[in-house]
Parts: structure tokens; sequence; C-alpha cells
């Protein structure tokens, strides 16, 4: 009879315990803050990743890239967040391609809600950093 006090009393108390603040994680499609595209965030091993899905308007060129063999392809399809790892509770660390400017960007993506993500892009070494917040389409 104690025992099964004891396993109430666990139980109880267990539930009582305040539940994880974790939110979904960013896998899914996502709206940048422009509106001009939709970047696919998915597992790639270990880490996640994001290509430009879509466009707003008719795709233009990765002309800014600084490989000249690349510099003729669609943006549509392009890595645009790379080996992003968790980094704390609803954020992940890794970098990000900005093929406006061809530069690659220390990247922090946290989640701010299920339907909102705020993404930062700081240019490495220190320096100067950017942020825009994104909404989940899928």
């Amino acid at each position: 009879m104690r025992h099964d006090r004891i396993f109430f009393v666990a139980i109880l108390a267990a539930s009582l315990l305040p539940q994880s603040s974790a939110l979904a994680d960013p896998v899914g499609d996502w709206r940048v803050g422009d509106g001009n595209a939709t970047v696919r965030i998915s597992k790639c091993g270990a880490a996640l990743c994001g290509i430009v899905a879509s466009t707003a308007s008719p795709p233009g060129r990765d002309s800014k890239n600084p490989d000249p063999a690349k510099r003729r392809r669609s943006v549509i399809g392009i890595q645009v967040l790379s080996n992003m790892r968790p980094a704390g509770a609803n954020s992940w660390t890794g970098t990000s391609y900005n093929a406006e400017d061809g530069q690659t960007y220390n990247a922090r993506m946290s989640m701010q809600g299920e339907r909102t993500m705020q993404l930062q892009g700081c240019v490495p070494n220190g320096g100067l950093c950017g942020s825009e917040t994104w909404t989940r389409v899928r």
C-alpha cells in the first residue's frame, strides 16, 4: 500500500514540472524577410541545411559567386544554409550564403514561435551583423 502512495506522489510531482520550452524544429519551407524567396530547410546528416526552393519573380543568377564557374547558375536550388547545428534551446548555428552579394556569413537561426524564425548573419571574424524574420510556409 505504501509503495502505491509513493508511486502516485512521484507521478503527481512529475506532472507539475514545467514542460519543455522547445519549439518545433525549423525543418520545412520558410519565406525570407523580404518575401522574394522561399528556403527549404531539411536534415543534412547530423546538421540542417537550406536551399532556395522558389522565388517570387523569375529567378536570377548567382552572378556574384566568388567561383566564376557558378555565376551562371540559377539561384533556385543553391544551398544558402549550411552545417546548421544545435546551439541551445530553439537555435542553430552554421553558415549562410547570400547570393545577392556572393558572401558567406556566420549564421544563427532562432525559433521565435511555431511560425516565425529569426535568422542572423555576421561577417566572419567579427564585425557587422544583420538579421531578418522568416515566416513558415509549411
